[in-house]
C-alpha cells in the first residue's frame, strides 16, 4: 500500500514545468469560430495569458499570414506581453515552422500547454507532432474554438485519444497559484479571477466586499 504525502503531483502544472504556446488568435481566424462565443473567447484568452505573464510562464506567441490575410493576434494577448515579438508563419501546424521550434528548444521545456484557432487545425497539429517527439501536451479546451462544435469535440477527442490532456483557462490560473497561502502572488491571482473568471469572479468580489473574506485565510 503506498505512503501518502502532502505533495503535488507530477503531472500538476507550475509555473517552472512548462511553456505556453498561443497560436492564431486573429481577427480572420475568428470570425469563422462559432463552438464559443467571441466574447468569452477573448475572455478565456486574457485570463490565460494574463495568468501565464504574471507566473513569468515561458510563452510563445505565433501568428498565421498576419500582414496578408488573418490580422493581428487579439490585443488581450499582446498586451499582456508587451514588446514580445510575434512569430508569423506560413505552415498551418505551427511545429513545421522552423522558428518556432527553435523557440521551443531555447525554453527548453518538455510539458507544453496549447490554446488557440481553430482546434482541429492550427492546435491538432503541433500537438500530435509535439506528443510524437516525446513531448507532454495539454490543451486549454476553453481557450480554443472551431467552425462548428462538432469540429471542436471531434479536435479534442482525437487529441486525448493521443495522450493531450484537457484543461480549462480558469483551471489553468488556479493550478498555477494552487496554494493560497503563496502570498506574492494571491492578490495578482485573484485579481485575474475577478476581472476575468466569470461568476468566480464575481463570488470573490461579494466575499471580499460584503464579509472582507480571502480564500486561505
Amino acid at each position: 500500500m503506498p505512503t501518502a504525502t502532502p505533495t503535488p503531483g507530477s503531472r500538476l502544472l507550475s509555473p517552472s514545468n512548462h511553456a505556453l504556446i498561443l497560436i492564431d488568435f486573429q481577427s480572420q481566424m475568428s470570425f469563422a469560430t462559432k463552438s464559443i462565443d467571441a466574447v468569452l473567447l477573448r475572455t478565456n484568452a486574457a485570463l490565460v495569458s494574463q495568468a501565464a505573464a504574471g507566473f513569468k510562464v515561458p510563452t510563445i506567441l505565433t501568428t498565421v499570414a498576419e500582414k496578408s490575410f488573418s490580422g493581428p493576434m487579439f490585443s488581450e494577448i499582446t498586451d499582456a506581453f508587451p514588446g514580445q515579438k510575434m512569430l508569423d508563419r506560413t505552415s498551418m501546424n505551427t511545429w513545421e515552422d522552423a522558428n518556432v521550434i527553435k523557440e521551443v528548444n531555447r525554453i527548453g521545456k518538455d510539458r507544453l500547454v496549447f490554446a488557440g484557432l481553430w482546434t482541429s487545425v492550427c492546435i491538432v497539429g503541433p500537438a500530435l507532432s509535439a506528443i510524437d517527439q516525446g513531448y507532454e501536451a495539454y490543451v486549454i479546451a476553453d481557450a480554443c474554438g472551431d467552425v462548428s462544435d462538432e469540429a471542436h469535440q471531434r479536435a479534442m477527442e482525437r487529441m486525448i485519444q493521443t495522450g493531450v490532456r484537457p484543461m480549462t483557462s480558469v483551471q489553468y490560473l488556479l493550478e498555477l497559484q494552487r496554494d493560497w497561502a503563496r502570498s506574492e502572488t494571491y492578490e495578482m491571482t485573484t485579481g485575474i479571477a475577478k476581472r476575468l473568471g466569470g461568476a468566480y469572479g464575481l463570488g470573490l468580489i461579494y466575499a471580499k466586499t460584503m464579509f472582507g473574506a480571502s480564500e486561505g485565510h
